[in-house]
């Protein structure tokens, strides 16, 4: 961690200590969130668990002065933002990385996505091979993008969401224990819980290819509905879900620009839906992307106008009732860093983004000077009008252990000032 975030993470533990101490004993009220039901998929979700929140202090009570004057040096300015995956071995290790290197630029952490989920949806597909509803159309080792299997439907049957088992569940069993732990030994009980959800379009596009996609989207989209349902059973009501979406990204940037609009705005509803047929309260994110496989990406960007015109189309089709915390946006690609050129960024000033929503920029890279990354902060958050979260591109799990801390490191560096 560098020096000054390691002197401004002591100071805000010792700040935070103070705090549950001087909270102790308040009596507390809870606020009861309701359900919503995914009629249009068939799905009916649970209600939200109820969620403590604590009463005004009393008058009386002295008031304590603001943070910034508590502390000698102030606390982070900017956020940091992790995608997915992180370096280590275990759930326990990566959480632990990730707060010994970030602790204080982070409000959620994901579980690392250790062993075979670092490669994101790939285990997903793979575990299809003995679904009973299921048989290989086409043959494929994920050695590129144009070499993945590709699964259809038997003849004669149907698929259900009931019948398929993305594995999230499970994972976050084993995984949301080891997690609270770590972030209590950090002195964080504070950071939540982060959990990355694949778009239902994305596993089944990559499932079934784009025909089989079209027809047999809505057992995904009951699939992950249902594991959202389930992990937030575990987790508590105020885990963020990250829905992550190359498919959508990438397509806009395939499409002549004159279909684009019409494009992002079909592509934003694929997003939206998931978080409407949520249970009201579920906060989100959104993680778009360009592709990480074996990192590397599997679309490109002459400018950030494709980005642009899909972040806006979900930002304007968002439901009400479901909080959008952040836009994750990548402006590197896998193994390439972000451009240099103001003008490559340029599109950004025409990004609607409501002042409630974070906005992290995905451009945190081992293979660029610190200097170059700087600046590019800089244009973007002169384009916004705001102090952005630094975050990588996609996940680090693809990179080496090495070259994953790197980018830990310079993401710390990257929110000072």
């Amino acid at each position: 961690m560098p020096a000054i975030l390691r002197m401004r993470w002591s100071k805000r533990n010792t700040h935070e200590q103070q705090s549950r101490a001087s909270a102790a004993g308040r009596t507390g009220s809870e606020a009861k969130s309701g359900c919503a039901a995914a009629s249009q998929y068939g799905v009916t979700l649970a209600p939200t668990a109820q969620r403590p929140c604590t009463d005004p202090r009393d008058p009386a009570e002295p008031q304590r002065p603001p943070l910034h004057q508590l502390l000698e040096v102030p606390v982070p300015e900017r956020d940091a933002h992790l995608v997915g995956s992180l370096p280590g071995a275990t759930p326990a290790a990566a959480v632990a990385t990730a707060l010994e290197i970030l602790g204080p630029c982070l409000r959620s952490v994901p579980d690392g996505e250790t062993g075979v989920r670092r490669n994101w949806i790939i285990p997903i597909i793979d575990g299809l091979r003995t679904h009973p509803d299921l048989e290989l159309r086409k043959p494929g080792d994920w050695s590129d993008y144009d070499k993945t299997p590709q699964f259809r439907v038997r003849k004669g049957r149907r698929l259900y969401g009931a019948s398929l088992d993305f594995g999230h569940v499970e994972a976050v069993r084993e995984s949301f224990p080891q997690f609270e732990r770590a972030r209590e030994a950090a002195g964080r009980p504070d950071v939540v819980f982060q959990e990355g959800v694949p778009g239902d379009l994305d596993l089944a596009m990559f499932t079934l290819g784009p025909v089989g996609a079209l027809r047999h989207r809505r057992a995904f989209t009951e699939g992950t509905l249902a594991e959202i349902r389930d992990v937030k059973s575990i987790t508590g009501t105020d885990t963020l879900f990250q829905i992550e979406v190359p498919v959508e990204l990438v397509l806009l940037t395939k499409a002549p620009a004159a279909a684009r609009p019409a494009l992002a705005r079909v592509l934003a509803r694929a997003v939206t839906g998931l978080a409407a047929a949520s249970a009201d309260g579920t906060r989100f994110a959104v993680h778009l992307c360009l592709g990480d496989m074996n990192n590397r990406a599997y679309g490109t960007m002459t400018d950030v106008s494709p980005l642009v015109l899909l972040a806006n189309a979900i930002l304007h089709s968002w439901p009400e009732g479901r909080a959008l915390d952040l836009m994750h946006a990548p402006f590197a690609a896998a193994d390439q860093p972000a451009s240099l050129a103001p003008a490559f960024y340029a599109p950004l000033r025409d990004l609607h983004l409501p002042p409630d929503v974070r906005f992290a920029a995905g451009f945190a890279h081992e293979s660029q000077t610190l200097d170059d990354q700087r600046r590019i902060r800089t244009i973007i958050d002169d384009l916004l009008g705001r102090r952005v979260a630094i975050a990588a591109a996609c996940g680090l799990g693809r990179r080496s252990e090495t070259a994953a801390r790197a980018v830990l490191e310079r993401t710390a560096e990257l929110c000072e000032n």
